[in-house]
């Protein structure tokens, strides 16, 4: 155990252990913790899967929530099945990050998909996920699935005119993510892409990362025939309102694909409210 680490996120307060969770400097979200479940010191980062009493399980990556038991379901239904319900045909579909599982276990409920390429550059992180927060990852074993445990910036460079939908599942615009946000990586992922293949991004807090919410949807607007925004809630999250951001070559309307129906947040209505935009998303938009 990394004790060093340990102690800069975790707190003991009044004889209870806390994970804090400093956002910008500005916010901190602290959550009681029943147990350490897993610490460890990657290449990248540090990793924690925590047992909490109110969201379960939760994997933590430099001190930042990334996904829960009680909520991770919410983000990764709504980063994977609205692409999958916009393109009518795809067959080979790549996740860049997502390392949590989570993503990559809801593309596979879609039997049309034939190959899915799972690249995320830390592979402790997809280990612990996989042996300590079941809740989120079980039932990834699947032969469509090939794991790639390489810099999903380099990945980008070296593929063209491959894939049908690429899913960017990253973490925060800092530390290994910073360059998952910025012009470049999303030109390398359109060209990555077939001719009429589309990609979906998280971009983060309408609240407290407009700038990066604006930049991403701009800067994808410059490649892409058709961009849209779209939102989720998803409460472990800062100020609970998500953003994600679609970009396609050719397709928009939304489709009925077979797919094993077993979300807990998605569903037919929910795909089309979530692109009404409140008005200080849609004003620069229209």
């Amino acid at each position: 155990m990394n004790e060093e680490k340990v102690s800069q996120y975790i707190k003991n307060i009044d004889g209870e252990l806390w994970l804090v969770e400093d956002d910008r400097d500005n916010l901190k979200v602290s959550y009681r913790i029943k147990e350490i479940i897993f610490t460890a010191q990657s290449p990248f980062q540090h990793i924690m899967v925590l047992d909490t009493y109110d969201f379960g399980r939760m994997l933590v990556l430099d001190g930042v929530v990334q996904s829960t038991e009680k909520d991770g379901y919410i983000y990764n239904e709504m980063i994977a099945h609205v692409p999958l319900h916009i393109h009518p045909h795809p067959k080979k579909v790549l996740i860049i990050g997502g390392g949590d599982c989570g993503a990559a276990r809801e593309v596979i409920k879609y039997k049309h998909v034939e190959e899915l390429y799972f690249c995320e550059i830390d592979e402790l992180v997809v280990r612990a996920s996989k042996e300590h927060l079941t809740g989120v990852s079980a039932g990834l074993d699947d032969q469509r699935v090939h794991y790639l445990f390489a810099d999903g910036i380099q990945y980008m460079k070296e593929h063209k005119n491959e894939f049908d939908i690429i899913i960017v599942d990253s973490s925060d615009p800092v530390g290994p993510a910073t360059e998952l946000f910025e012009f470049d990586f999303y030109k390398n992922v359109f060209e990555a892409l077939k001719d009429d293949g589309l990609m979906v991004c998280q971009s983060e807090s309408p609240f407290f990362y407009r700038e990066t919410m604006d930049n991403t949807y701009h800067s994808l607007n410059r490649l892409f025939g058709h961009v849209k925004q779209y939102t989720a809630v998803v409460p472990t999250y800062p100020g609970g309102l998500w953003s994600f951001t679609l970009a396609s070559k050719k397709y928009q309307a939304f489709i009925q694909p077979d797919y094993e129906k077993t979300t807990k947040y998605f569903n037919e209505e929910i795909l089309h409210a979530s692109f009404a935009l409140p008005e200080f998303m849609a004003t620069d938009k229209k």
